[in-house]
């Protein structure tokens, strides 16, 4: 069926968290992009897309402003990134990126989490041969934007794929993990509005299970996206 297809699917098997959840993620991001490249967004391209993606979320300028403030500060605590890697009920597997401030904490509840639904908690680099990293960038459509054209010019820059969202409206551009900054910097000089950008993980192999079978893998889902160190989930149950 093509990547267009594995891409668009791909967004279903990531778990979205609410939206007080999702400013405290931006706020995590914007702490790591400013202790790591300074204040400045001009300066800072991480920086730049993590303010990009926090206007795309209604995320309060203010709130925006004042993280960077906090970030700035020798009082803010660091936060560091772990990657937790699992298997659920029927083997599916279960993905989870953190962001904490207590390495021993957040391994300790999430290796809770799966214990208590039946699954259990591996070691990194295990899902390696499962989830692909890509970087992915939503932009406006311009009108008469020619998404082969578009597709062809981003080739250089190992795009795999550009579609239009019907949903949302905007193109998405799915790229490999290594080439975020080359297509930020292209999309940035030649005038596009990038909306949105982040790098997602795309299951190259997936379970199929019944609905009965889902409502179990969605406890431990549940239980993970309540715990404020994880920031997102990822995995490759799909329903009949």
């Amino acid at each position: 069926m093509g990547r267009a297809f594995e891409f668009r699917k791909a967004r279903k098997m990531k778990r979205w968290s609410s939206m007080a959840k999702t400013f405290t993620r931006i706020g995590k991001d914007i702490v790591m992009s400013v202790k790591e490249g300074g204040p400045d967004p001009s300066a800072n391209s991480r920086l730049r897309a993590i303010i990009q993606n926090a206007k795309a979320a209604n995320m309060p300028k203010t709130n925006v402003e004042n993280a960077i403030k906090r970030a700035s500060s020798k009082d803010q605590e660091d936060y560091k990134e772990v990657i937790l890697e699992g298997y659920g009920l029927y083997g599916v597997a279960v993905l989870v990126e953190c962001t904490t401030d207590n390495n021993k904490r957040t391994v300790a509840n999430v290796r809770s989490y799966f214990s208590k639904t039946g699954g259990s908690l591996g070691t990194n680099g295990m899902l390696d041969f499962i989830f692909d990293r890509k970087c992915v960038f939503k932009i406006e459509n311009k009108e008469g934007l020619d998404l082969e054209e578009l597709e062809l010019e981003l080739i250089d820059f190992s795009v795999d794929d550009v579609f239009l969202d019907d949903e949302t409206g905007e193109v998405n551009i799915y790229g490999e993990f290594a080439s975020y900054g080359d297509i930020q910097k292209y999309l940035e000089e030649n005038e596009f509005e990038v909306v949105s950008s982040g790098f997602e993980r795309i299951p190259t192999d997936t379970k199929t299970l019944s609905e009965e079978q889902g409502a179990d893998i969605d406890k431990l889902l549940e239980k993970l996206d309540e715990d404020d160190d994880v920031q997102n989930v990822y995995h490759n149950m799909v329903l009949e």
